[in-house]
């Protein structure tokens, strides 16, 4: 099971006082790699990691993001059939996230599987193809990213018009038409745009035939599935316009 398995904890725990290049040699040596096996698979993970230039350096001198990317690294060392990641981007830079993800996505292209823990929704929507929601100890939602999205609520139209000043007279025009009557239709005023629910294709053609039919010029128009910070709110029992004030125990996590 060892040899089939690789984990990268919560926190990086990696070897201060070895080099990053010790650091992988001795966790390939520990996993039966021969020397000249585990000094290859460590200069290659060190490249892949953007890690060379500081391969002779104690792993005390790295920066936290740096031990984060070693921490991976090592975890990879034995090409493993399963890879756990507890969170493995928390407290990373853009840059290094984005690293850390196209190792992720590398990863299962070459066939391994990924076991990945995350509180940021937009880490589950790039990596993930199942997505199970953790609240409390609990599984209380899973499957595909799309999936979970149309559970919630189906799609929303936003359309912003050309000229701000025209936003009352479009929601006036969607009132015309009783769309106003259908749950969550919302003016952000701040924005200048104006967001309707669209139940059916059919709703969505009699919005935009409306609009055009009204000569109103448009600077964007398009549908959007709910965001997964949506999902979760609403899986989770809050409210989107409500989770800043909720009380009580945080939703816990997304694993992908």
């Amino acid at each position: 099971l060892r040899r089939a398995i690789g984990l990268t904890g919560q926190y990086a725990s990696v070897d201060e006082k070895l080099s990053g290049r010790e650091n992988l040699y001795m966790i390939g040596r520990l996993l039966d790699l021969s020397r000249r096996d585990a000094r290859r698979r460590a200069d290659e993970l060190l490249e892949r990691f953007s890690l060379a230039e500081a391969a002779h350096r104690p792993a005390l001198q790295y920066s936290g993001g740096m031990r984060r990317r070693l921490d991976l690294a090592a975890s990879m060392i034995g090409r493993p059939a399963v890879l756990y990641l507890d969170e493995p981007t928390t407290g990373l830079d853009p840059r290094t996230r984005n690293e850390v993800w196209d190792e992720v996505r590398h990863l299962v292209a070459e066939g391994a599987t990924v076991l990945l823990t995350t509180q940021y929704m937009e880490e589950a929507e790039q990596l993930a193809d199942e997505l199970t929601v953790v609240d409390r100890g609990r599984v209380i939602a899973g499957g595909a990213v799309d999936e979970l999205k149309a559970r919630v609520g189906g799609r929303t139209l936003v359309v912003r018009p050309a000229e701000p000043a025209h936003l009352d007279a479009v929601a006036a025009a969607v009132a015309q038409a009783g769309l106003d009557a259908a749950p969550g239709v919302r003016v952000l005023r701040e924005e200048g745009e104006l967001h309707v629910p669209v139940l059916s294709d059919l709703q969505l053609t009699a919005v935009v035939g409306l609009l055009g039919d009204r000569g109103f010029p448009l600077a964007h128009i398009s549908t959007e599935l709910p965001s997964l910070d949506e999902v979760f709110l609403a899986v989770t029992g809050l409210r989107p316009e409500a989770a800043g004030a909720a009380a009580g125990p945080v939703p816990e996590e997304v694993a992908a």
